[in-house]
């Protein structure tokens, strides 16, 4: 039995078991789609994740000693990733089997990545040009050296590393870090020919793939200036996020992916982990999978609509933004210990939680400077700071992201 009408989703509602009861849900028009995927017609940089405005907040709140600011900074610099003496590990070919079976470079490139990004970091707070150059070196090493991904999970690492590599990418080459133009046309390149190919695709795994992917293809598009490629990732990232996250204005069941081939409830119900009734907003495709599985989901939306709000889209306050808020306090109520109701995961019988170091940056621009209470939300992610890596692609959002209100 599905609990999809109206008379079942206003009681619901007037329970309180929605995640939160402000906002109107929204269901976007394909026309709506369209215009909210576009391209800006100027790129800002830096724009991949942070902006300049929000890396001058963090370096002042840092510079003052601030929390939680100032030990989110020291956690990085204490890391293993802001070593100044940890060296690079580039390889030509990056095989990457199903659960990391192969492991051949897999976990070299993506800490690669994250190293950067966290050099990067420290170098616009501590203005050392040792961390600048640190960061140079590791893309230059991997610019040099890697010509493939290979093996089943090619795409889904190309996504992971693809994403922080902009990162850091965009930072240093817009803050006068002493990045040598021969050096960018190089990473560029690596760009162009061994990412983006592979991540402008997409997926039809399950959908913390695609996201990812579509989180470095857009990253790649910004830093590229590719208008083009832009517009395909946001496209393919407006028609994964209904199917990713479930509003019961949505119907009976949960959408499908465009081109996923998915018609009918009960086959979109086995794509879902064989969750079959949908009584509330915020489920996740991946809820009944595990929560580590979904919570790289919520971080790449989230990321992506970070992003695009600095290139000029705002799209935490459409359709994206609703269903990520229901999404998070969905899945942070049953972190913080919430029984499993009988119906949510009913094949599995239990919930398999770890949703990771994944809510500063939706709860910050949900919460924080939208205002939308989200309490299960903010209680999950002050008590997890400050957060730090989850080792694949995500990194340092209390720092980045802790009450950022550019």
């Amino acid at each position: 039995m599905r609990f999809a009408s109206l008379a079942v989703t206003g009681l619901l509602g007037w329970m309180g078991l929605t995640c939160s009861s402000q906002a109107p849900l929204r269901d976007p028009s394909k026309d709506e789609q369209i215009k909210f995927s576009a391209a800006p017609s100027t790129f800002t940089h830096p724009g991949v994740l942070v902006s300049k405005k929000q890396l001058d907040f963090v370096k002042a709140k840092v510079s003052s000693g601030a929390q939680p600011w100032t030990d989110a900074y020291n956690k990085m610099l204490s890391s293993d990733l802001a070593s100044l003496t940890r060296p690079a590990k580039p390889r030509a070919t990056v095989e990457c089997g199903s659960y990391s079976n192969p492991n051949i470079g897999c976990s070299d490139e993506r800490q690669d990545a994250l190293a950067a990004y966290s050099m990067a970091l420290a170098w616009y707070i501590s203005g050392s040009t040792r961390y600048s150059q640190k960061a140079i070196s590791y893309m230059n090493a991997w610019a040099k050296s890697i010509k493939a991904h290979t093996n089943s999970n090619a795409p889904l690492q190309s996504g992971w590393a693809g994403a922080p590599w902009t990162r850091a990418a965009e930072i240093i080459r817009h803050t006068d870090a002493g990045w040598a133009e021969a050096d960018v046309r190089a990473f560029e390149n690596m760009l162009k020919n061994v990412y983006l190919p592979t991540v402008i695709k997409g997926s039809q795994s399950n959908g913390n793939w695609e996201l990812v992917m579509l989180e470095a293809a857009l990253g790649i598009a910004i830093f590229l200036e590719d208008k083009t490629s832009y517009d395909t990732a946001m496209g393919k990232f407006m028609g994964r996020v209904p199917a990713y996250i479930y509003l019961t204005s949505d119907g009976s069941c949960p959408k499908a992916a465009p081109g996923s081939g998915l018609s009918g409830c009960s086959k979109i119900e086995s794509y879902w982990q064989d969750q079959n009734t949908f009584p509330e907003n915020g489920i996740a495709q991946e809820t009944c999978r595990d929560f580590t599985h979904t919570g790289y989901g919520l971080s790449s939306i989230s990321h992506i609509a970070e992003t695009s709000r600095t290139q000029g889209t705002d799209l935490w306050t459409r359709d994206v933004g609703t269903r990520l808020r229901y999404a998070l306090g969905f899945h942070s109520r049953y972190e913080l210990g919430t029984a499993r109701p009988p119906w949510l995961c009913p094949k599995q019988g239990k919930l398999d939680l770890g949703l990771g170091p994944v809510t500063e940056v939706g709860y910050n621009a949900l919460s924080f400077r939208l205002g939308n209470s989200m309490e299960n939300t903010k209680t999950l992610t002050e008590k997890g700071r400050p957060q730090g890596t989850n080792n694949l692609f995500v990194g340092w959002e209390t720092l980045t992201h802790a009450e950022q209100p550019n």
